[in-house]
C-alpha cells in the first residue's frame, strides 16, 4: 500500500514532469530540442547530469547537448562513441523496463571504450541503493518504426540514491516524449525546407513540390492542410494516410469536413482560441465509429509573397497513450491503492468544493435571496441591503447531490461569495453574491424537513483482532469487501472514500436527519453478514457516527464532528453488540 505523503509526491512529479514535456514542443530547431530535453531532465527530473547522444547518419553516436556541469559539457559535447561500443552498453547490466542501469561493480570494464564519459571517484556505497559516481543510467529513445534515435545518459540524483519505480517511470516516459520531440523537430526542419524551396525557387517548383509531398505523406503523423480566410475557412483540403487511418476516414471524406466539424463539443472553445500561426492546442478529434481521440495540434501558415496567408497547415500527433498515463497517475493519485475508493486527500477536497467561508446564519429561501439580491433597498442611502442568501432546500433525484462519483463539478472563482448578476453596490455594501449553493445543516437531529449534506463516519468493530489473528491478508479482504458493500448501498451521487485503516467516510446530499439516520442502518447490516475469505467467513461490525456539512466550517472540522459522534455511538453501545460475531 501506498504511504500517505506519496500521492502528493507523485502529484507533484506529474506536474512538473508535464511542465518539462510541455517545453519540448516550444523548441523552434532540433538544436533547441536536444537541449531542452537536457535541461528538461536537469529541472525536471531530479538529476544533476543529462546528456543526449544522437545517433549520425553513418550509425555512431554524437554528445549532441549536455545540461549541468559546464566543465563537463566542454570536455565531452561533439564527441562520437562508435555504434558497437553503444550496443555493447545496451545489453549490459541491469534491464528497468527499457531503462539500462550499469552498476559501479559491472561498468570498470568499459573504462577503456571509445564512449565519451564523465564521472568521478568515490567511495562504495554505504547502503544497497546509494548512487555511486561511477553507476550508468541510460535511457534509449526509438523512433516510431523501432529505430534507434539516442540515448538519454543521466548521473547523479539529487537525493543520491538509485531511482525507485516511480523515478524510472518518469524518466521513461520523458524519453518517449523526447524521442517525439525530436523527431518532430527533424520533420519540422524538412518542412520548413521544402516550403522555403516553395517561396525561393520558382524554376524549381516540381521539385519542391514533390518533396514537400513525400514528407507530407509519409510522415509518421497525422498531416492537414486547410483553406484559410473566405467561407469555407477551415475546410481541410488534404490529408495524409497518418491522419486518415487515426480517424478512420477516407480522405475524400475527411475533404467534407473542417476541424472544429471533428472536434469534441467540450474542446470547441480550446480549438477556436489557438492562434492561426504558431498555434498549439490538445483537444480530441471524432473518429468514424463515434468515439474521440486526444491529438495535439499544431498549425502552421503557409504564405504566398504577394497574396499573403493561403492555407494552414497542420500537424496531428496521436497523445492518447500520454493522456491516459497523466489519468491514471491522478486517479493513483486521488484514490486508495487497496479499495479503489477516494482518499483522504480526495475526500477532503470533495467535501471542501461544497463548503466556503461564510457561515450560513441566516435561513432563507431562494426566492427570498434573490429578493435580497436584486430588489431589497432598505438601506437609508438607497444602497441595496441583503439579509440573506440562497440555501438549498432540498435536492431531487440522483445526479443532483452535489457529488460526482468519478469528480464533483468545483467552484473555481476568485471569490467563494461572486455573484456576477449582483450591482456593484449591493456587493460592496453587505459582501457579494454567487450562484453557489450554500451547505447548510438540519438544527437538530430531529426531522425538521431541512435537506444537508450529511457526514456518515464509519469505523469497524472487531477488525484488529482479525488482522492481528488471520492476518494482513485477510484483514485486507475485508476491508475490500466492506469497500465494495458501501458502494453498493449509496446512491450514485454519493461519495464512499477510506479515510484510512478501518475508517470509511460516506457523503451523501439531500438528506434529512431521519434519512441519515436510516442510511447508517441500512449500511451497518450491509457490513454485518459474514465475509469469506480462503474458505474461513469473518464478521465485522461497525459502528457510524453522523455529522453535516455546513458553509464556515472547514472540511477536517466536519470530519472531526462526524468522528466525535461516532465515538459517543460506539462508547453508547456494549462490546457484545458492536461485534458483528
Amino acid at each position: 500500500m501506498e504511504t500517505e505523503s506519496e500521492p502528493y509526491v507523485r502529484l507533484a512529479t506529474l506536474r512538473q514532469l508535464h511542465r518539462v514535456v510541455a517545453d519540448l514542443n516550444t523548441a523552434r530547431s532540433l538544436a533547441d530540442t536536444l537541449q531542452t530535453v537536457v535541461d528538461g531532465i536537469v529541472v525536471g527530473l531530479g538529476y544533476e547530469l543529462a546528456c543526449v547522444n544522437l545517433v549520425r547518419p553513418d550509425g555512431d553516436l554524437v554528445v549532441a547537448a549536455f545540461a549541468g556541469d559546464p566543465a563537463a559539457e566542454a570536455l565531452i559535447t561533439g564527441r562520437v562513441g562508435s555504434r558497437a561500443s553503444w550496443e555493447r552498453r545496451l545489453t549490459m547490466g541491469e534491464n528497468w523496463d527499457g531503462l539500462r542501469f550499469i552498476p559501479h561493480t559491472e561498468g570498470w570494464i568499459l573504462m577503456e571504450d571509445d564512449v565519451p564519459q564523465w564521472h568521478t571517484d568515490g567511495p562504495d556505497p554505504r547502503f544497497e541503493d546509494e548512487w555511486h559516481p561511477e553507476d550508468r543510467l541510460y535511457a534509449p529513445m526509438y523512433a516510431s518504426g523501432g529505430e534507434l534515435l539516442g540515448v538519454i545518459s543521466v548521473d547523479r540524483p539529487r537525493n543520491g540514491r538509485r531511482p525507485g519505480a516511480w523515478g524510472r517511470e518518469a524518466l521513461q516516459m520523458y524519453a518517449f516524449q523526447a524521442a517525439i520531440a525530436i523527431s518532430n523537430a527533424r520533420l519540422r526542419a524538412n518542412m520548413q525546407r521544402a516550403l522555403v524551396r516553395l517561396e525561393r525557387e520558382q524554376q524549381a517548383l516540381r521539385a519542391s513540390e514533390e518533396s514537400f509531398r513525400q514528407a507530407f505523406e509519409y510522415a509518421p503523423s497525422g498531416m492537414a492542410i486547410a483553406e484559410m480566410g473566405g467561407d469555407q475557412h477551415g475546410r481541410l483540403l488534404r490529408t495524409n494516410d497518418a491522419l486518415c487511418r487515426l480517424l478512420g476516414r477516407p480522405a475524400s471524406v475527411l475533404r467534407r469536413y473542417s476541424f472544429s466539424d471533428l472536434v469534441h463539443p467540450e474542446d470547441i472553445g480550446t480549438l477556436l482560441r489557438t492562434s492561426a500561426e504558431g498555434g498549439r492546442a490538445e483537444l480530441r478529434l471524432g473518429r468514424r465509429d463515434g468515439t474521440y481521440v486526444w491529438v495535439s495540434l499544431r498549425n502552421s501558415v503557409v504564405a504566398d509573397a504577394a497574396d499573403g496567408p493561403r492555407f494552414l497547415l497542420t500537424h496531428v500527433e496521436d497523445i492518447e497513450e500520454r493522456k491516459r498515463h497523466e489519468l491514471q497517475l491522478a486517479h493513483r493519485a486521488s484514490h486508495d491503492s487497496l479499495t479503489g475508493l477516494p482518499n483522504s486527500a480526495e475526500l477532503r477536497s470533495r467535501l471542501g468544493a461544497r463548503l466556503c467561508r461564510r457561515p450560513q446564519s441566516v435561513r432563507a429561501t431562494a426566492v427570498e435571496a434573490l429578493d435580497a439580491a436584486f430588489e431589497g433597498r432598505d438601506g437609508h442611502d438607497g444602497r441595496p441591503v441583503h439579509d440573506g442568501h440562497e440555501v438549498r432546500a432540498e435536492a431531487g433525484g440522483a445526479g443532483e447531490h452535489g457529488f460526482q462519483a468519478d469528480g464533483p463539478d468545483r467552484y473555481t472563482g476568485s471569490d467563494p461569495f461572486e455573484f456576477p448578476g449582483a450591482p456593484a453596490a449591493t456587493q460592496a455594501a453587505d459582501g457579494p453574491y454567487d450562484h453557489h449553493v450554500h451547505t447548510v445543516a438540519p438544527a437538530t437531529d430531529i426531522d425538521d424537513g431541512t435537506k444537508g449534506l450529511a457526514v456518515l463516519f464509519c469505523d469497524l468493530d472487531g477488525f484488529k483482532s482479525i488482522n492481528d489473528r488471520f492476518g494482513h491478508h485477510t484483514g485486507d479482504a475485508v476491508l475490500i469487501e466492506v469497500a465494495r458493500r458501501l458502494t453498493t448501498g449509496v446512491r450514485d451521487g454519493d461519495t464512499v472514500a477510506r479515510l484510512g485503516g478501518d475508517e470509511f467516510v460516506v457523503l451523501a446530499d439531500g438528506l434529512g436527519a431521519a434519512d441519515a439516520a436510516d442510511l447508517a442502518v441500512r449500511l451497518r447490516n450491509a457490513i454485518i453478514p459474514p465475509i469469506r475469505v480462503d474458505g474461513r467467513a469473518v464478521r465485522v461490525g461497525a459502528s457510524f457516527g453522523i455529522g453535516w456539512a455546513s458553509c464556515g466550517m472547514s472540511a477536517d472540522e466536519v470530519l472531526r464532528s462526524a468522528d466525535q459522534r461516532m465515538y459517543i455511538e460506539k462508547r453508547s453501545r456494549s462490546k457484545a453488540h458492536r461485534r458483528a460475531g
